[in-house]
């Protein structure tokens, strides 16, 4: 597996979960916030938010600070930024390979049935 990828599994996984996913949005409308104002109206407990978190923070999309008796937590938006060029790269190497497709089919070189090797680009 590229390098590219083995960096962004832990990320996307973080982010594979609704829960989650609520929390990103959460942290992105608010910048940082408490547990006890994450947990807030969640209908989760505030140990679930903070399992969550834990898993969020060690994908590097969290982080968290001290202010007083309460730690605050806030998205690294770099991490975001991270995901969305995984993403537009795979979404690129579909466009290659759709394109070369429809440039086999519109030349007629693909016949239904033959084997055709297309090169495979890795992220």
């Amino acid at each position: 597996m590229p390098i590219g990828l083995l960096h962004s599994a832990p990320l996307f996984a973080a982010l594979g979960d609704t829960t989650r996913l609520r929390l990103v949005c959460r942290l992105y409308q608010e910048g940082s916030a408490s547990i006890s104002k994450l947990t807030a109206g969640s209908g989760v407990t505030r140990q679930a938010i903070t399992k969550h978190l834990r898993r969020m923070q060690n994908s590097g999309l969290v982080r968290s600070t001290r202010r007083g008796r309460e730690r605050l937590w806030q998205l690294d938006q770099r991490r975001l930024h991270d995901a969305r060029r995984c993403l537009d790269l795979i979404s690129k190497q579909w466009d290659d390979a759709l394109a070369r497709l429809r440039h086999l089919v519109e030349d007629g070189t693909f016949k239904r049935g033959s084997a055709v090797r297309m090169s495979r680009t890795t992220v």
